[in-house]
């Protein structure tokens, strides 16, 4: 029997390329934008990111599930992605936290997947041409058939997808141990470690809906504003960006990851761009120009902020600079911005410091956050 006469899954990306395979999690069809993910490890979290909204993601590593799924890892309440791809699957999970085995929650959740497939032929066509729309289908045999339907799907470009995943409503995580701050955080697709990093340093944490304003951000106190990362093109955050644009105006610290980067550098008047294939892992090496350390961090962007590498910027709060850059393409890693005085009030960084899968060489990161905090408490003191 060949390859193609006993695949139940078949696998259509939008140039028209082609993979048979198996099919893994739920029955069915979906379709997104085709990411590779080059993590070995941490596909529960890389499953639960809510910056994973409308994308396929294919695993480099090739053997996935080996350690199942439980039930204290999850980054949000629900799978994210729109559907998975891996080449080897586990068939036996093996882990003493395991609850049940990577397939079972994805056809509970009713993620459409497929395995048994060449993912370094798959990556390696990504590399060339690019992230693309792409169908995976258990129930589609004709893959001319699928390929007309993946055509028709949006592309990511101009994308909205923050309002599918933020807070419907406000909630607290409390500051562990005695409270030193409190902090407004926008969920534009926010990770759970990522409050969970602020409230170990004693930050109470107010998770704030991404429709939130300025006297939102005040009524609970906030002494310092954070913008999450989350899924979607930046251009279309000119909500965020009025935001953080007042909460600058008043003076109030910011700290962003991620989406909340690419906003920091709209509000400060650079632009973005889409990456060719996007920075997907938790192993890319990352310059602090501060310091001149070299962290190994974890990433998921698919845009970048085109700001100058060799020169500050000034704007009307003061000087602006690009403070960490990818030393695998030199793509824009982190802003930070300086008053007048040379104090540094704002900042933000494309990478996950909160790396609930690891690596944790980022960490400082949320100290820095705190120091910035502590001046400003003083001086309005």
């Amino acid at each position: 029997m060949t390859q193609q006469e006993s695949a139940n899954a078949i696998l259509v990306l939008e140039d028209g390329r082609s993979f048979s395979g198996r099919r893994f999690g739920a029955e069915g069809e979906t379709f997104g934008e085709a990411v590779f993910v080059t993590a070995m490890s941490g596909y529960q979290e890389t499953l639960t990111d809510p910056s994973y909204r409308r994308q396929v993601v294919i695993q480099t590593s090739p053997h996935i599930g080996n350690t199942g799924w439980n039930d204290e890892d999850d980054e949000s309440s629900r799978i994210w992605v729109s559907g998975y791809v891996v080449r080897d699957a586990a068939r036996v999970a093996s882990n003493w936290r395991s609850r049940r085995s990577l397939d079972e929650e994805l056809r509970a959740q009713g993620i459409v997947g497929i395995s048994d497939i060449d993912t370094r032929a798959l990556t390696r066509h990504l590399r060339e041409r690019g992230a693309m729309r792409v169908g995976i289908s258990s129930t589609e045999t004709n893959p001319e058939a699928l390929l007309q339907r993946v055509k028709e799907q949006p592309e990511m470009t101009g994308a909205d997808l923050v309002g599918e995943v933020t807070a419907p409503e406000a909630y607290v995580v409390p500051a562990q141990g005695e409270k030193r701050f409190t902090v407004a955080a926008i969920d534009l697709g926010i990770k759970s470690m990522t409050p969970h990093r602020m409230a170990e340093r004693g930050i109470e944490v107010h998770v704030l809906p991404a429709t939130a304003q300025l006297d939102e951000v005040r009524a609970a106190g906030a002494d310092g504003l954070f913008f999450s990362n989350g899924p979607g093109d930046p251009v279309t955050t000119d909500r965020s960006v009025r935001l953080l644009t007042d909460a600058l105006d008043s003076g109030m610290p910011f700290f962003g990851i991620c989406f909340g980067n690419q906003i920091f550098g709209r509000t400060l008047g650079f632009g973005t761009y889409k990456l060719k294939y996007g920075h997907r892992g938790i192993n890319q090496p990352v310059l602090d120009r501060s310091t001149g350390k070299v962290e190994v961090t974890a990433h998921n962007h698919g845009f970048a902020v085109d700001a100058p590498l060799d020169r500050d910027t000034e704007t009307k709060w003061g000087s602006a600079r690009v403070s960490h850059v990818g030393l695998n393409d030199d793509v824009v890693e982190g802003l930070e911005l300086r008053n007048a005085d040379g104090e540094l009030i704002a900042f933000s960084v494309q990478y996950h410091p909160e790396a609930a899968a690891g690596p944790h060489d980022a960490a400082y990161l949320f100290d820095r956050f705190v120091e910035v905090l502590v001046r400003a408490k003083e001086e309005n003191a």
